[in-house]
């Protein structure tokens, strides 16, 4: 089988490697439909974050169970299946209270051992829980592109609006126009929030945000973004800024535009940012909740939404590849040509 390599910073490598056996009674081998490429993944391929060369790479796929070891339970040979972005027994403590991304028994796509999501096939590990079917008779081709981003950035922006406590009424600043980004602006939506400010220099990612559901887009960066929400509000703020980004200027720009007495969703992974002071937050009680999406925990509810053409997030994929040509996807997204670039297998 044909899968993608690591092979160091600005080298992504589709080479043959041998199929994924079962190894563990809880293992399911599946063969992968729909991929795609993640904004964390660009990271290490920027060389900011550290990867092992020569590992496997991906971590957001969907596709149809091939295999299942004898304690694989929850789904059957021949299931449509999405897998969260990380694997998780469903069973422990943590798992149990929704925390997913906390597993005591965690492990990572790609990591030793463990078969990354861009490839034609790959072992799943724990899949009791971390495999969710999907109803084959409710799902066409066409579906697949709306279907596909449970896997990590529909669930990672819904964690960032419900970590935020978005609810009916809700004020909110986005702050971040990619994926993930425009995917908190959708949850929103889905959540009730009465104003929207999408944070987005990019017409064509503003264009999206809009069509997701902002009522405001801010064309601007930093202090001047949150600037024009605090005048668009009374010099308010927003009661909850959703922090998509992870660099220090996103966290200071959600600092500035929320409310007194708000809160901060964070769930943009956080690269190069410097601690926060507790005055930041204690002063002005200022809540500030988020981690890893627990994708895991949020597929099953969000899963009819999506089933049911409520929530539609396909057009968060501006480009679609075969396998052969990820090396060219990485660079689009690293380049900014495209928000982001599915794999269709």
């Amino acid at each position: 089988m044909k899968a993608a390599i690591f092979s160091g910073p600005g080298k992504i490598e589709v080479r043959e490697v041998p199929d994924p056996a079962i190894q563990n009674a809880d293992d399911a081998i599946v063969r992968i439909t729909h991929a795609c490429i993640c904004g964390s993944d660009l990271w290490p391929y920027r060389g900011l974050t550290k990867r092992d060369a020569e590992s496997r790479i991906g971590h957001e796929f969907m596709g149809i169970v091939e295999e299942a070891g004898d304690g694989v339970k929850n789904v059957k040979v021949g299931d449509l299946v999405v897998a969260p972005f990380v694997i998780s027994d469903g069973t422990c403590p943590e798992c149990r209270l929704g925390m997913t991304t906390r597993c005591r028994n965690m492990q990572s796509w790609g990591a030793k051992g463990n078969d990354g999501g861009q490839g034609e096939k790959i072992r799943v590990p724990l899949a009791n829980g971390t495999l969710f079917a999907i109803p084959k008779n409710q799902v066409t081709e066409q579906m697949m592109p709306a279907l596909l981003p449970l896997s990590d950035v529909l669930c990672t922006g819904h964690h960032a609006a419900v970590s935020a406590g978005v609810r009916q009424g809700s004020t909110v600043a986005v702050i971040g126009d990619g994926a993930v980004g425009l995917c908190a602006v959708a949850a929103s939506k889905r959540l009730g929030a009465s104003r929207i400010f999408h944070i987005s220099t990019h017409k064509d990612r503003a264009a999206i945000g809009r069509k997701f559901g902002a009522t405001d887009t801010v064309a601007a960066r930093g202090e001047e973004a949150a600037k024009q929400i605090k005048d668009a509000t009374d010099n308010l703020g927003v009661d909850c800024a959703l922090e998509c980004v992870g660099t220090a200027e996103s966290w200071n720009t959600a600092f500035s535009a929320v409310r007194a007495g708000g809160n901060i969703g964070a769930v943009g992974l956080p690269v190069q940012v410097p601690d926060i002071p507790v005055a930041k937050i204690f002063w002005p009680n200022i809540g500030v909740k988020g981690s890893a999406a627990p994708a895991a925990s949020y597929i099953p509810v969000l899963l009819s939404d999506v089933l049911s053409g409520k929530l539609d997030v396909s057009d968060i994929f501006t480009k679609t590849i075969p396998l052969s040509d990820v090396a060219q996807g990485y660079k689009d997204m690293d380049e900014r040509r495209e928000i982001k670039v599915l794999i269709k297998m």
